[in-house]
């Protein structure tokens, strides 16, 4: 075993093609993340980086990548939902993944929290104000405090080494 005064900063893994592949062996739910934007209009992205933090107070946390289309939106925000997407819902997914588009297009959204936009029919969502920031590498951490949450008790739509699948 490697003492900690052994470790250097090349310890960092070489291939991260398989670094990237190690980590999606730990399978996740998928989210939609969405905030009002800068101007005002609507936003929001895929995420599987989604989990609890606390219950007391009750406290959620997402990442974002420095790189993504939307990361000045949210990293402003003051306030964000998070929609558990149910076992039906990978074409919403896939929407809220790809860029270019206008991913709210022709869907009903009624206004959440600080009138954030609430996507229909999700399996669970957490509306919240943002805690923290914190600074994670090639990403920022955001903490939100849970001000109010809805859960449809749907089967949840799940991502493993890169594909969808559900229980």
């Amino acid at each position: 075993m490697l003492a900690k005064n052994q470790l250097k900063d090349t310890t960092i893994p070489k291939d991260t093609a398989a670094l990237r592949n190690a980590l999606g062996s730990f399978a996740t739910g998928v989210t939609i993340i969405t905030t009002l934007g800068k101007k005002g209009q609507k936003v929001g992205m895929t995420a599987n980086s989604f989990t609890s933090v606390s219950l007391d107070p009750a406290l959620v946390l997402w990442s974002i990548g420095r790189d993504s289309n939307c990361f000045d939106d949210f990293i402003s925000a003051e306030a964000f939902a998070v929609h558990v997407l149910a076992s039906n819902q990978q074409e919403l997914s896939n929407r809220f993944a790809s860029t270019g588009s206008d991913r709210f297009a022709e869907l009903e959204c009624p206004e959440g929290l600080l009138g954030i936009p609430l996507l229909p029919e999700c399996n669970v969502c957490f509306q919240c104000t943002i805690e923290n920031q914190y600074d994670g590498g090639d990403h920022v951490i955001l903490v939100g405090k849970v001000h109010d949450f809805m859960d449809n008790g749907h089967k949840p739509l799940i991502f493993h080494r890169g594909d969808y699948a559900s229980l």
